[in-house]
């Protein structure tokens, strides 16, 4: 029983790749762990940088189910990779 139709899966299962995209490339310069970096000390001199900065949870928040029904869909729709 699939609830969405073939197209509708795939541009779905698309439009959740680049939000995963995206929202990886966010949640990797929010990280934590960045600020030690030659990069990272750069960047925390600015204040933009610093206000972005505060938002790594919340980032998380939308990557994480993103990446959990991306994944769920393809299996469905496609299959176990061989």
């Amino acid at each position: 029983m699939n609830v969405f139709g073939p197209l509708v899966a795939t541009r779905l299962i698309i439009a959740l790749g680049i939000v995963n995209l995206v929202t990886g490339a966010l949640v990797f310069f929010s990280c934590r762990c960045l600020p030690g970096s030659r990069l990272g000390k750069r960047l925390m001199k600015y204040h933009g940088y610093q206000r972005f900065y505060k938002y790594h949870c919340y980032i998380w928040m939308v990557f994480g189910p993103s990446v959990i029904v991306h994944a769920t869909l393809a299996l469905i729709f496609f299959g176990w990779p061989r």
